[in-house]
């Protein structure tokens, strides 16, 4: 599959700081470059001219167009004009989830592009399916949206049991005039998650010799209470990434940056800002 069959065109992106470093934030699965707002204000500094960091809106996401067919390659083609339009680089580019895949991906393939890399919670490696995120897209295709009041009234209806989850979910419906709809593709992901264990988003497209190893500093981000980093993907990681550390956050879920920013800030200052 080529990536200009799924390149959906130019991403919605928001910029936090003035000078500095450009740093690019790729979220998650349902998730929207915003998410990554506080950790952002907080790296660019006070002043904002610590870092300039870039928050992307990922394809089928957000304020972003919508692909017909989901593709990592297509998607790490498209962030990458996306960013080069905004500054020819190199970036130092941090991804969560989704985003990490995708970020492993840009920085495999467009490696001019990428000077520094931070992977949070996801290892270069299939998972089999979709599971974890299938009730969740169960509960958004349920959703009756033409009967929808208001939020208020979308948030009691709304099956997610989990606050927290709810709130995620619920930041990608949107209002237009007297309807409802959703900012993600939420149809594109039901199909893939139909697909069982022929996920394309949960898979990894890549084998390690397939591709020349990324020469730069990789930040491995885990937190020590998610299972989607494992000892095994050690090896694995290191094929694609040479230089990668591991930095195991205690008491952390898959979300790291919601469960303990002030670690991820911190650790982002020494990727952004190395010691000589």
């Amino acid at each position: 599959m080529s990536a200009a069959a799924v390149n959906p065109g130019p991403l919605h992106t928001l910029s936090v700081g003035t000078a500095g470093p450009r740093v690019a934030f790729l979220h998650g699965l349902f998730g929207q470059g915003r998410n990554w707002s506080t950790i952002a204000k907080a790296l660019a500094g006070p002043d904002g001219d610590l870092a300039r960091c870039t928050l992307v809106d990922l394809p089928d996401h957000g304020r972003s167009p919508w692909t017909q067919e989901f593709s990592f390659e297509g998607y790490a083609a498209t962030v990458a004009s996306t960013l080069r339009a905004i500054d020819p680089g190199p970036w130092i580019v941090v991804g969560h989830s989704l985003g990490g895949k995708t970020a492993m991906v840009l920085a495999l393939t467009e490696a001019t592009l990428v000077s520094r890399l931070v992977v949070v919670d996801i290892a270069p490696k299939g998972y089999g399916n979709l599971e974890r995120f299938a009730g969740y897209i169960t509960e958004m295709q349920a959703l009756p949206l033409s009967e929808l009041g208001n939020r208020a009234d979308a948030e009691a209806r709304f099956a997610e049991p989990d606050p927290g989850i709810k709130a995620f979910l619920l930041q990608n419906l949107r209002r237009d005039g007297d309807s409802w709809r959703w900012q993600a593709n939420v149809g594109l992901f039901a199909a893939d998650a139909a697909r069982g264990t022929g996920s394309v988003i949960a898979d990894w497209p890549l084998a390690v010799g397939s591709v020349a190893p990324f020469a730069g500093p990789v930040l491995w981000i885990a937190g020590s209470e998610s299972s989607y980093v494992q000892d095994a993907d050690v090896e694995t990681m290191r094929g694609f990434f040479p230089l990668a550390r591991q930095l195991t956050v205690k008491g952390a879920s898959h979300w790291v940056h919601t469960d303990a920013p002030q670690i991820v800030v911190e650790a982002l200052r020494r990727v952004v800002a190395p010691s000589t």
